[in-house]
C-alpha cells in the first residue's frame, strides 16, 4: 500500500482527539478511517480523499487544491480529493478532517451483507 505515512499519522491524531469509535482499512490504495463505522477520511498517494454534506459540493470544490472524487468514471458528490501539497500546516489538514467529521454524524453507514441463513 502506497500512501503519505505522515499525513496518515497527522489524521489519525485529529481523529482521535475527539472520535474514540474509529478503524482503519485499506481500501482505494490507500488507508481509508471509518468513524462509527461510516467512511470518513482517507489518505492515498498524494491526496486526501474526504466526505462531506453533498450539499456543500460547489462550496468545497472552490477550495484550493480539492477535485471531485470520481470511481468507475462516475463523480461522487459529497467526496473530495485534497492534493496534499496544499496541506502545509495542521490547520489546513484540521479543516478538511473537521469537514468530514461534521458529516460524519448524518452520513448513512454502508449496508452491511447479511448472511443468508441455511434452511
Amino acid at each position: 500500500m502506497a500512501y503519505n505515512e505522515k499525513l496518515a499519522d497527522m489524521t489519525r491524531e485529529l481523529i482521535a482527539q475527539t472520535h474514540k469509535n474509529v478503524e482503519e482499512k485499506a481500501m482505494f490504495g490507500g488507508l481509508c478511517f471509518m468513524v462509527n463505522d461510516k467512511m470518513c477520511v482517507g489518505v492515498n498517494k498524494g491526496r486526501l480523499m474526504v466526505r462531506f454534506d453533498p450539499a456543500k459540493n460547489d462550496e468545497v470544490m472552490e477550495k484550493e487544491g480539492a477535485r471531485p472524487m470520481k470511481f468507475t468514471n462516475r463523480t461522487m458528490k459529497g467526496f473530495a480529493f485534497v492534493d496534499e501539497n496544499v496541506l502545509t500546516t495542521k490547520k489546513k489538514l484540521e479543516y478538511w478532517i473537521t469537514l468530514a467529521l461534521k458529516f460524519n454524524k448524518d452520513a448513512k453507514s454502508s449496508k452491511k451483507k447479511t448472511v443468508k441463513k441455511k434452511k
